[in-house]
């Protein structure tokens, strides 16, 4: 029991420090973390990791409570983006929850793994093509946001994931300069979150095989309280180092970590 706990205080610390930091990538630690201690905490291996991604996301509104706080506090939100980005999101995470749960255990496994790798791949390689990279000003409100909302939230539901890893690019070839995309992705995510979080408690699918006590849904509940107890502590210490240093260094040694976050979930099975 201790070392299933201790796994998931320095996933969920990992977690919120990096999300608070880059925007991106924490909830892909704390589904990894979760598909590793969660056969030990009673949960059948049947369900272990449309668990790990529901829970993933009960972390997250609780990550994202604090990492958002902190950034809307000093400023860096672009509300006007956010008010046509967030609708879309909450559908999508919604939906995109539905469906995840429609799938086979073997088959998220394989496309969470796969998307860490495309993750890490655009983090290390991937440019991105600002198009006011002049202007501090930058605010977009195009009623594609909305579209675009659908599918980051769909696919974030899907992976367990706050969506950062394509809100904050998409944020920045808009002119939205780094440190306000990582802000106003942080606030996206809480919305992305909390639709997926709802949606995999009220489990379209049931779950077939009996899961432990303080289960609703697809959450479980005690894991989500301990990763979130160290990544709420972490989160407002990355979003102060967000306002402070540059990141690309930051980004490709994290795109590294996310191919082996993606292997330890592959291999998992």
């Amino acid at each position: 029991m201790f070392l299933p706990i201790t796994v998931l205080l320095l996933a969920g610390a990992s977690a919120g420090f990096l999300g608070g930091l880059l925007g991106i990538g924490g909830g892909l630690l704390v589904v990894a973390a979760l598909s590793m201690a969660l056969p030990a905490l009673g949960v059948p291996k049947a369900e272990v990791m449309h668990v790990s991604v529901a829970t993933s996301m009960a972390t997250i509104v609780l990550t994202f409570v604090s990492s958002a706080t902190a950034h809307i506090r000093r400023g860096g939100v672009v509300w006007p983006s956010w008010r046509w980005l967030a609708p879309g999101m909450v559908i999508g995470g919604f939906a995109g929850a539905h469906v995840a749960q429609l799938l086979s255990g073997k088959a998220l496994r394989w496309g969470i793994a796969a998307f860490c790798v495309v993750t890490a791949w655009r983090m290390a390689l991937g440019r991105i093509r600002a198009r006011h990279a002049d202007s501090p000003e930058a605010v977009p409100r195009s009623p594609w946001l909305l579209p675009a909302g659908v599918g980051i939230g769909a696919i974030s539901a899907v992976v367990g994931i706050g969506g950062g890893s394509m809100t904050v690019p998409l944020l920045m070839s808009l002119g939205v300069k780094p440190v306000k995309a990582v802000s106003t992705s942080t606030v996206c995510g809480l919305a992305i979150a909390s639709a997926s979080a709802l949606s995999y408690a009220l489990s379209v699918r049931p779950p077939v095989q009996a899961l432990p006590w303080g289960s609703v849904g697809y959450l479980y509940l005690p894991a989500a309280a301990v990763a979130a107890l160290g990544s709420v502590t972490l989160a407002p210490v990355g979003a102060r180092v967000a306002h402070t240093i540059p990141s690309a260094a930051l980004k490709r040694v994290f795109a590294l970590f996310l191919i082996a976050v993606g292997a330890l979930i592959a291999l998992g099975g």
